[in-house]
């Protein structure tokens, strides 16, 4: 097979991909399970109902009609694998114990439709997924064994790691993944930024963070839906992300569970860094399915930088 700088001159699709990984056979069946519930989700975004659902989720936050449905389609697929035992999703309040636990069983954690509220005015979006060996959900990030993501843009594509690099295939007109950039891998240091939250809401050490990155000529680039965010920075290999502690809300907006974590292993996996602005969020131990933390994510000298900016505030 010949591969050269993060392409290839063939279509390997993802199942052959996934088995030169030295992965056991339940985990690709796992992940195969989940790209096939991928092409479910992205006709029900492109055809379903975009009105509200009439419902809302743990957080309080009103259910979409594509929520309601993009859960049922991941979690029913999920449930049929045979190779599940706990799944947590974004959209339900408890854990859902789909069989007894077992040997060769996985937990996954999923949001699975990230940014749909963009839905309506046709910006990209996805689903996030982690999985975890065993059936303890509450595990820290660095403790998974895959994560990956699928972006819903003017081409479907679905990015993973099994922890032996970051891989990404796009879908063809036949609906099948097919592997289109092997090994990403980010630089130390980038020039793009995407910041998270209100700025009049910053601390001084995040507002002198951004105020750093502007003064050595960073663009800002957001979107505000965290898939295509993160994906721009993966695939440039470069820049930052950033949805940090706020005046009124200390502890962020993102999730832990569903989003943080499966991106931080993505990200740290190409060369990059995640933190909470303290400690990695792969070490983080989440205490709830709410759980959620400040993110500073992308290229390492960029996030160590604002590390930095963040201690001397701590120290004044």
């Amino acid at each position: 097979m010949y591969r050269e700088a993060g392409k290839t001159r063939f279509q390997l699709d993802l199942r052959r991909h996934l088995r030169s990984q030295s992965i056991c056979d339940n985990l690709i069946h796992l992940i195969c399970e989940i790209a096939e519930a991928s092409k479910y989700v992205i006709n029900a975004v492109r055809t379903g109902d975009l009105g509200v659902a009439g419902t809302s989720n743990l957080y309080g936050e009103e259910q979409l009609a594509l929520d309601v449905l993009s859960d049922r389609i991941l979690r029913k697929r999920l449930i049929h694998s045979g190779v599940v035992c706990n799944i947590a999703s974004e959209e339900m309040d408890v854990v859902y114990q789909a069989q007894a636990e077992g040997p060769g069983l996985y937990s996954v954690a999923y949001d699975p439709l990230d940014g749909s509220s963009l839905v309506d005015v046709n910006l990209s979006i996805g689903t996030i997924i982690s999985i975890y060996k065993g059936c303890d959900i509450f595990q820290e990030g660095r403790k998974q064994v895959a994560a990956l993501y699928i972006l819903y843009g003017p081409r479907v594509s679905m990015v993973y790691s099994v922890g032996n690099g970051v891989h990404e295939f796009t879908m063809n007109s036949l609906m099948e993944y097919t592997l289109s950039r092997e090994n990403i891998f980010m630089e130390p240091a980038g020039d793009i930024h995407a910041p998270g939250g209100l700025r009049k809401k910053y601390t001084r050490g995040t507002e002198n963070f951004v105020s750093y990155l502007e003064g050595k000529g960073s663009k800002l680039r957001y979107s505000g839906g965290f898939v295509p965010d993160i994906n721009q920075v993966l695939m440039k290999g470069k820049g930052i992300f950033l949805y940090p502690a706020l005046k009124d809300a200390p502890k962020g907006k993102l999730r832990l569970l569903f989003e943080l974590n499966p991106m931080a292993f993505l990200i740290e996996h190409a060369g990059g860094s995640a933190s909470n602005g303290k400690i990695p969020i792969l070490d983080v131990k989440p205490e709830c399915l709410d759980h959620r933390e400040p993110v500073y994510i992308g290229c390492s000298e960029d996030v160590q930088k604002a590390v930095e900016f963040l201690a001397l505030e701590a120290d004044t």
